[in-house]
């Protein structure tokens, strides 16, 4: 893919040096977030990410709304709901969003201090008191909200570390040896359900760090790893630079990775042999920023 039809290609993204340049930056919502985490976006973008699940599947609306179904699905109603989120950092999605609204999370983040301080955010939503020692910050307490559901033990978080190249969405369990399971906080099955199938698969701010050949394998696993085809959802939600007469990216040197135009996502959907159902802009972000652009696929 080239930046504009004369460029010479741009390179692909390299894990690694991604890896190297977040692990710089600080574990925390302002960390992930670059500089954004103690404004309004996280908020913002939380409900828009929420608005457009209950969209999507109303039938997982908790409370009596215009949007819930009078008559919930019988297989939602009887059983769990599951969800996997990618390149999910320290847990911000996770927590704000499919907590809310899932029954089970599986967490995947290549960075190791992302990745740890997600898992002790969940741990500590598990004790009486939500205030606990940062690692590494001897005599500091950061509080932490509750994340939902962990503390009474009716929801469940299962923390991953690992590239979206290592992982395998349809066995979680049985990947690379590059995949590291962390542990699982909350609701505990009476047997091992981490190769269980997803209702939905969330992608969020991480997809960049793929090259398209990479991405499109990605999507392909994450298609067979829904629950239901004729139901599941993969979600993307991601930056999108401008189009300039057709699909294009920009490369990124700092982080090396890629942001891709609108066309230019639609183009790896199709060779990924998905089907676009429903696309949104996010509004109501600071000025200055890429557009973010929600595609559901299936």
């Amino acid at each position: 893919m080239s930046s504009d039809a004369s460029a010479k290609p741009l390179p692909d993204p390299d894990v690694d040096q991604g890896i190297k340049y977040w692990t710089s930056q600080p574990a925390s919502y302002d960390g992930v977030l670059g500089g954004f985490g103690t404004g309004s976006l996280p908020r913002v973008d939380a409900l828009g990410s929420r608005q457009f699940i209950l969209y999507l599947l109303p039938e997982l609306c908790t409370v009596p709304s215009a949007v819930r179904p009078l008559q919930p699905l019988e297989d939602l109603a009887s059983r769990r709901t599951r969800v996997l989120d990618v390149g999910a950092g320290v847990g911000r999605v996770t927590a704000d969003v499919l907590l809310h609204l899932f029954s089970d999370v599986v967490l995947v983040e290549p960075v190791e201090p992302f990745v740890r301080e997600a898992l002790r955010r969940g741990m500590a939503s598990e004790a009486p008191s939500a205030a606990v020692p940062l690692s590494g910050a001897e005599g500091h307490e950061l509080e932490v909200v509750p994340w939902k559901g962990i503390r009474d033990k009716t929801k469940s978080v299962t923390f991953i570390q690992g590239t979206l190249q290592d992982f395998d969405p349809t066995h979680p369990a049985n990947g690379s040896t590059r995949i590291k399971i962390l542990g699982r906080i909350g609701y505990a099955l009476p047997s091992e359900d981490l190769d269980d199938k997803f209702d939905v698969v969330w992608c969020q701010w991480c997809l960049g760090s793929m090259s398209d050949a990479d991405l499109i394998d990605f999507f392909r696993k994450s298609r067979a790893a829904l629950r239901d085809p004729s139901k599941g959802v993969i979600v993307v939600k991601e930056n999108t630079c401008s189009e300039q007469g057709g699909p294009r990216a920009v490369f990124d040197e700092s982080d090396s990775s890629l942001t891709r135009s609108d066309l230019a996502w639609k183009q790896c959907f199709a060779d990924a042999g998905l089907r676009l159902l429903h696309e949104e802009t996010q509004n109501g972000f600071p000025e200055g920023l890429y557009p973010v652009r929600m595609y559901a696929l299936r």
